[in-house]
């Protein structure tokens, strides 16, 4: 029987290349041999003689169905079912959890904070302590980093916030619970908000651990002693993992590497904003390919190339994506610390394909806006020409309902002969 079964999925297979009567033949052909091979299989032979012995021999051709479970084996062999790729940070952060390591979270959520109202309603609250607000602006022209930590500890380490301006906030050892109300209480202070799936899928999550001042020499190795121990061996690092002192004053280690990780994380988001910009002019493409009417009018394409150049704007000048920002100017130690976390979330690499794919749709953007313009021109001159002509058949109508009146008055002229006027 099971070999029955296996001729008639082979078959099956083929009669999607076979025409339709060839397919029935076959199905005809391997539906006997299926059934002559069920009236001498043994259990058939043995069986006992009794009334009910012709109900059981047409038993199986009731109750056996092959075709379902032939059209089963086929649809997941045409379609495989897809399953979702578990990254792998993920996973070791979930290995590094049980030896004792920490999570740094970190969330963009919008285009921008109130931080002066936030640093309000947060001493209103009074379950946060304002750290620092300073700026990262060497002239110190606006405070844009809010640097809070938590009043009732949890555990033994401390739990501390960064919110920077540009929309982006960093947790340090803070729960999901603790997570999710604190992006509750930001939605009052953002502008231009996320939406929330996008802010979830967008969000990254780094282990760290604090370790002893006298564990880490100048190089960033750990040793047990060191007498060259200055401000440069306070944090560093490595393998995807942060080590950093646990002393008070060690905020700008954990700010650096704050500013790194939101870095990234923006970049990510714009990076599913040029996604979804690039899916929203996609069948713009098929129309030039085809040499169809393009599907789009010029105001929308103009609305669709100020947004590519805002785009283009926020990234290569708003942004320090190109270059350490000028905090860093002075800060060799928080400069080199800064390079190293942004080269691990590749930063500059994905800048440079973001910058490409702008290009490729600046200038699909001036295709079609040349295409669209070209169009308006034509159809301008079209009404121009029948305007014209409209002109020209009301002359000529004119001219001929003149000439064919005869009984029409002549128009003399005003001025008389000079003979006939009296002396």
């Amino acid at each position: 029987m099971n070999f029955a079964r296996l001729g008639f999925e082979q078959m099956l297979l083929r009669g999607f290349r076979n025409p339709r009567q060839q397919l029935q033949t076959q199905w005809m052909m391997t539906r006997r041999r299926w059934l002559a091979s069920e009236a001498t299989s043994p259990t058939s032979a043995t069986a006992p003689a009794s009334p009910a012995a012709p109900a059981a021999k047409k038993q199986p051709q009731s109750q056996v169905k092959p075709l379902p479970l032939a059209e089963e084996r086929l649809e997941s062999i045409l379609s495989p079912i897809r399953t979702r790729i578990i990254r792998k940070k993920r996973l070791a952060i979930d290995e590094l959890s049980a030896l004792g390591f920490l999570n740094t979270r970190g969330y963009t959520t919008a285009e921008e904070y109130n931080l002066e109202d936030l640093q309000i309603a947060l001493r209103q609250q009074n379950l946060y302590e304002t750290k620092r607000f300073f700026s990262t602006d060497n002239l110190d022209v606006e405070q844009n980093v809010l640097f809070v930590a938590a009043k009732y500890p949890t555990s033994q380490q401390p739990r501390e916030i960064f919110f920077f301006r540009e929309g982006s906030v960093v947790f340090w050892n803070c729960s999901d619970i603790e997570t999710n109300n604190v992006l509750s209480f930001l939605r009052s202070f953002e502008r231009e908000s996320y939406v929330s799936a996008l802010v979830h899928g967008e969000s990254e999550v780094m282990p760290y651990t604090y370790i002893p001042s006298t564990a880490v020499d100048v190089e960033g190795d750990l040793v047990a002693e060191s007498s060259d121990f200055n401000v440069t061996s306070r944090a560093f690092f490595q393998n995807g993992k942060f080590f950093v002192t646990a002393d008070t004053d060690s905020y700008l280690y954990k700010y650096t590497f704050s500013n790194a990780m939101a870095q990234s994380i923006k970049l990510g988001i714009w990076e599913a904003t040029l996604d979804r910009y690039i899916d929203s002019i996609e069948h713009l493409t098929e129309d030039l390919k085809r040499g169809r009417r393009l599907r789009i009018s010029r105001a929308a394409m103009l609305r669709k190339t100020g947004e590519l150049f805002a785009l283009r704007h926020v990234i290569n000048l708003s942004s320090d994506l190109l270059d350490a920002p000028d905090f860093y100017w002075d800060r060799e130690e928080l400069e080199a610390l800064y390079l190293q976390v942004c080269s691990y979330f590749s930063i500059t690499r994905r800048t440079k394909v973001m910058n490409e794919k702008i290009n490729h749709c600046v200038e699909l953007a001036e295709l079609v806006s040349h295409n669209l313009n070209d169009a308006h021109h034509i159809r301008l001159e079209w009404m121009i020409i029948i305007l014209i002509m409209v002109e020209v058949g009301f002359e000529v109508l004119h001219f001929v309902s003149d000439h064919s009146d005869p009984h029409k008055m002549q128009v003399l002229p005003l001025a008389a002969p000079a003979a006939t006027i009296p002396k």
